[in-house]
């Protein structure tokens, strides 16, 4: 927060809603200034237990509303857990609704029930798995496609790879950096973690310059088209 994040991302599944809403409310920002995000899984795999489980986390993080919620999978009951999304979207207790994790198949099945456009779609998406299909259907849509592990989650060199490398070193900046700013160049957002203040000031800094066509032909080549994490 001191380095200028307002975006934070928790879960049900995480089990870190208590503890993410105690320290929003101690680091004396305006509710206003920051964006907060929770998921419901799998003990919420019906409309009246999801209805229940968004007050839960109303409740674990002390906040009167929720910025955006999510379902977290691609579960078989999605639909009616998103017509508890709907209502509280409705009501005002969660200011915007979507899904993760859903394919392109899953997706527009989904869409099919929806009486809410899911605002956003939350997706393993990085240089060596850019999900292309999908982050077309998406902008298609009109729904926003937000990267989950954009770094890989040290799955693979990403840090040593030579085409970042390379690319890092006409721009002045890390391998790390590109492979961030190769996703924000699409409008595709970022929620990498990191453990040290230094890298955590390197992820926010990838906003002030640009990659030209050339770079991100480079990058685009990049792509294996394999999940790292097996959710699709």
């Amino acid at each position: 927060m001191e380095i200028g994040y307002r975006l934070f991302d928790s879960a049900q599944m995480y089990a870190n809603e208590r503890e993410v809403g105690r320290a929003l409310r101690a680091c004396g920002l305006p509710r206003s200034d920051l964006f907060v995000t929770s998921k419901l899984y799998r003990p919420a795999l019906s409309y009246a237990r999801a209805r229940a489980a968004i007050e839960r986390s109303l409740d674990s993080l002390q906040m009167d509303y929720l910025d955006l919620m999510l379902i977290h999978e691609p579960y078989a009951q999605a639909e009616e857990m998103y017509q508890a999304l709907e209502e509280a979207f409705q009501a005002g207790t969660v200011r915007s609704i979507g899904v993760s994790n859903f394919s392109v198949a899953r997706f527009t099945k989904f869409l099919a029930g929806c009486s809410v456009l899911p605002a956003v779609n939350q997706v393993e998406a990085h240089v060596f798995y850019q999900q292309g299909d999908l982050f077309r259907l998406l902008a298609e849509q009109g729904t926003h496609m937000q990267a989950w592990s954009p770094l890989t989650a040290g799955r693979t060199q990403l840090a040593g790879n030579e085409v970042l490398k390379d690319i890092a070193r006409r721009h002045g900046r890390t391998p790390c950096q590109i492979a961030l700013r190769f996703l924000v160049e699409q409008g595709i957002s970022v929620i990498p973690k990191a453990r040290s203040r230094q890298h955590l000031q390197e992820n926010l800094a990838v906003l002030d310059f640009s990659l030209d066509e050339q770079d991100m032909a480079r990058l685009r080549a990049l792509d294996k088209g394999k999940t790292l994490f097996g959710w699709y």
